[in-house]
């Protein structure tokens, strides 16, 4: 210490543009130059010799590429820095209590510089990461103009297209391609890999981008309905995800490989492997996976016979999604949670939210989604004891489905339908319904099990010996079964 000295206290606005002027590497010269100003006036602002506003600081922060958000950034840690920097007072001090005190103020101050080289750092990787993804939606539509040959001379010898931001980019549309169109998905995952192994990056980061876009072409492949291979990809993929995870400093997301992974372990009828994944996912998301992850976690769990577990899982995610931007995943989800909703007998609470679903289901306006709509009205309607409305709705949702050939959600139509029937003592129309059925025994989509059900059904029917129990449980394994081949009936109750 220098007696009386007391060191200048710099403006914190200022502090802020020195440490994200330094993130991206420029000298006062070139964000001057950027800005058409002179050098010295941003020594100025940066020193407190000029005053530097709110106002001024955000126009010249985004010069250099930042949001708004990063001056708050920075002066956080500038308050922080200063609070832990601030020197105790002591009534009296001794030669060797300014000494510790010059030691603890010198510690301080080599911490604050390391706490201030990582935020430039992080703040660096932030703004060049925002860079190379804003990049990566022009080069990759330049990409999907051309020809698959094209496109891999393109990669192979283009700087441009051997981005990581561009091989983030296509699995990210993967995704988006894959409930509507499996063979796009597949198309561009299988870019995005060929891309990542292009990359130019330290050998790691390599392996983490490799990992990351096999893990995506997995799931195109699971999508797609091939399964073993998908299983196979990842399990090429996942290890190069992990060997890759030093060199990563936080670009792509953890929570995301971790719940593809799980979507094909629910598809492999391995659900309790998936929630052990989903948990995981769920703790380190950062970027606003959580949604899918509690959809996910939901479908295991009805695996498991727990709709008490699944009704709260959806029922959590439901206020993440944005009706505005993702209508179809929540009318997915609002289907789910009212089938959910249906099987604990929550008939009451179901009807409430019944014209939620009616309007999504409207605004979407695909046949098929108003068909599923009417059919979790006639579901409720039947719950509730409404049974006149319930036949209606039923019998024109079974004809629908069997008329597009979609086995599993006609049987189950039909079943809940036969029931009531049966409840009339209406045993000639059931057997019509049963009648009605036999086009499933010769669909390629439904399980060997599911299929023997299925003919317990149609047996008893035409013997007039089926059962309102029997009809019921026959309804609930199917449904169980759909997901899960290997699930066995039970004869005895």
């Amino acid at each position: 210490m220098k007696g009386d000295t007391v060191p200048k206290i710099l403006p914190a606005l200022g502090l802020a543009l020195t440490y994200l002027r330094k993130a991206i590497g420029w000298s006062e010269g070139e964000l001057a130059a950027a800005l058409g100003v002179s050098a010295s006036l941003i020594s100025d602002y940066e020193r407190g010799k000029k005053v530097l506003t709110r106002e001024r600081l955000e126009k010249i922060v985004a010069a250099m590429g930042f949001p708004r958000e990063a001056i708050d950034d920075a002066l956080a840690f500038i308050d922080r820095a200063r609070t832990k920097a601030a020197p105790p007072v002591y009534p009296s001090e001794s030669g060797a209590e300014l000494q510790r005190i010059d030691r603890v103020g010198q510690s301080i101050a080599d911490a604050s510089t390391q706490v201030g080289r990582l935020l430039v750092t992080r703040l660096s990787l932030e703004v060049r990461a925002l860079v190379d993804r804003q990049n990566a939606q022009g080069s990759l539509a330049r990409l999907l103009r051309r020809s698959p040959s094209e496109r891999r001379t393109l990669i192979r010898k283009t700087q441009e297209y051997r981005s990581w931001a561009v091989s983030e980019l296509a699995c990210a549309e993967s995704l988006k391609a894959a409930p509507d169109n499996a063979d796009r998905a597949l198309e561009l995952a299988e870019m995005a890999v060929e891309i990542s192994q292009q990359v130019a990056a330290e050998p790691l980061m390599r392996k983490r981008i490799e990992g990351y876009a096999g893990a995506h072409l997995g799931n195109a492949k699971r999508v797609h309905g091939k399964l073993q291979e998908s299983d196979e990809t990842f399990s090429r993929a996942l290890p190069l995800w992990k060997a890759g995870k030093l060199g990563d400093p936080g670009l792509l997301n953890e929570a995301r490989i971790l719940g593809l992974e799980a979507s094909l372990r629910i598809e492999q009828q391995r659900p309790a492997e998936a929630l052990v994944l989903l948990t995981e996912a769920v703790a380190v998301d950062r970027e606003g996976e959580t949604k899918y992850l509690l959809v996910n976690r939901a479908r295991a769990l009805e695996q498991l016979g727990d709709y008490t577990g699944a009704t709260i899982a959806l029922r959590q995610a439901v206020p993440l999604i944005d009706a505005n931007q993702e209508p179809r995943l929540l009318f997915g989800l609002r289907f789910n949670l009212l089938s959910t909703m249906c099987h604990l007998g929550l008939f009451s609470e179901a009807a409430e939210d019944l014209p939620k679903i009616r309007v999504l289901a409207e605004r979407l306006g695909q046949a098929l989604d108003l068909v599923r709509t009417r059919w979790i009205e006639g579901w409720v309607a039947s719950g509730l004891g409404r049974r006149q409305e319930a036949v209606a709705a039923l019998e024109q949702v079974s004809r629908d489905f069997s008329s597009r050939e979609i086995p599993f959600d006609a049987a189950l139509a039909t079943l809940e339908l036969a029931a009531l029937y049966l409840e009339e003592g209406r045993t000639a129309e059931v057997r019509r319904l049963a009648l009605a059925l036999a086009w499933i025994f010769k669909s390629e989509a439904v399980h060997r099990q599911a299929l023997a059900t299925l003919r317990l059904f149609y047996d008893t029917a035409e013997k007039a010996s089926v059962t309102v129990e029997l009809a019921r449980r026959i309804e609930d394994f199917l449904y169980r079964a759909k997901a899960n081949p290997d699930l066995q009936f039970e004869t005895v109750p």
